[in-house]
């Protein structure tokens, strides 16, 4: 959905965007999150929960990065699919690898195999375990059903030092009505 809460269009590619969940989307994996689509075409799409931080230091299960992790340093549920693949969202790498495609502001996805070394490092570093995937068609469908909403993003979505208020943040920022649903409670009933 636009900021005026009309059918976001589905024919354009959103990598780079953001995906914020509406109050309707109860699925636990994705309530209340905020995704960052890092890839979307014809064979589907590929995002990263942004606000889901886990009390585990990355220096426990990735070294050599502890100087470019962005804070909480810490491992970050990116969804719920292969939660025991680290992925890694950086932004400006000194020396980028030929496989660099950035989709916002310098910030995109970052094999972190090889270490800092090879691209000289980078400005800001998260990790994640694991992603959020979409099949040919399937994000599309959830968008004409309207559990996402569609949004700018900014640099700093991406790399929050406070994920707790993420979604509330984001909304907020927005034109119009859309901002209207960062005041949504999260139980219904408390209204």
């Amino acid at each position: 959905m636009d900021p005026d809460g009309e059918r976001e269009p589905t024919t354009r590619n959103l990598a780079g965007r953001l995906l914020v969940a509406t109050p309707t989307l109860l699925d636990p994996n994705f309530y209340r999150t905020v995704v960052y689509l890092a890839e979307h075409g014809p064979d589907g799409a590929l995002g990263i929960v942004l606000n889901r931080p886990t009390t585990e230091a990355v220096a426990d299960h990735i070294e050599g990065w502890s100087g470019y992790l962005a804070t909480p340093d810490v491992v970050f549920i990116g969804g719920p699919v292969s939660n025991d693949v680290a992925v890694a969202v950086a932004q400006n790498p000194a020396v980028p690898p030929e496989s660099w495609q950035p989709q916002l502001n310098g910030v995109g996805l970052l094999d972190i195999t090889e270490g800092p070394e090879p691209i000289g490092g980078v400005d800001r570093l998260r990790i994640f375990s694991g992603y959020a995937g979409w099949v040919t068609g399937q994000l599309e469908m959830e968008l004409t059903t309207g559990s996402w909403f569609v949004v700018d993003a900014v640099a700093a979505d991406v790399f929050t030092t406070d994920p707790a208020e993420l979604w509330t943040a984001v909304l907020r920022r927005q034109p119009g009505r859309l901002a209207f649903y960062a005041t949504f409670p999260d139980i219904l009933a408390d209204n």
